[in-house]
């Protein structure tokens, strides 16, 4: 780096960094790699994945600046899954009904499939992840990857979970992305026996330091 760059940082989400954070989301929401030609309505993914964490849980958001104050990276979620289900389905699906209607038959698309679950956010209510009741969402763009940001976006949201006496925390990832699942091992994540999982797969650990 030099004299003149300025180096990464985390810091807490912002307002100013909605199309950043979106970008960021669109880029790795298709099994890690980038979404759009999957999901060509770059608002549908941060819609479900990102933005309503911002929304609903905004002191559980942070992002990785690049140090210019672009979004290059974030972790978003919340402390309490059942609670911000409730608050899902009461406050923030009614802001995007008009663009998103729920489809009226099966979904036969990709994009039908994804706005089909942004109208059941129950699917987040797992049984056996009642041990884990926060869970969370973390992307970074790949020439960020690799580079202990986000081991260190992890640990923040781990103590921002710690310092208000959550114990656990899971995440769901599509199976697939074995990249993911490799970094979730590194970072002292397990899997979770859950029945019935389809694509995904379910990883907890504990929200206190190693």
């Amino acid at each position: 780096m030099s004299p003149t760059e300025q180096a990464p940082f985390i810091r807490p989400y912002r307002p100013a960094d909605r199309d950043g954070l979106a970008d960021v989301c669109v880029r790795t929401a298709h099994n890690g790699g980038d979404s759009r030609a999957v999901h060509p309505d770059r608002r549908l993914m941060p819609a479900i994945f990102a933005e309503p964490y911002c929304h609903l849980d905004p002191d559980l958001a942070f992002v990785l600046d690049d140090g210019t104050g672009r979004t290059v990276g974030y972790v978003v979620g919340t402390a309490d899954t059942g609670r911000f289900v409730e608050d899902f389905r009461r406050t923030w699906i009614p802001r995007l009904a008009d663009r998103y209607p729920e489809p009226a038959v099966p979904p036969c698309t990709p994009s039908e499939e994804m706005i089909r679950l942004l109208h059941h956010p129950e699917r987040m209510l797992v049984p056996e992840l009642g041990e884990y009741p926060a869970h969370l969402h973390i992307d970074l763009l790949p020439p960020w990857q690799g580079r202990g940001h986000g081991r260190a976006l992890l640990r923040t949201f781990l103590d921002a979970l710690h310092g208000r006496g959550v114990q656990a925390v899971h995440l769901g990832m599509v199976t697939v992305n074995t990249a993911a699942r490799a970094f979730y091992d590194r970072v002292g994540f397990h899997e979770i026996a859950v029945a019935d999982a389809g694509p995904l797969t379910y990883l907890g650990r504990a929200t206190a330091p190693d």
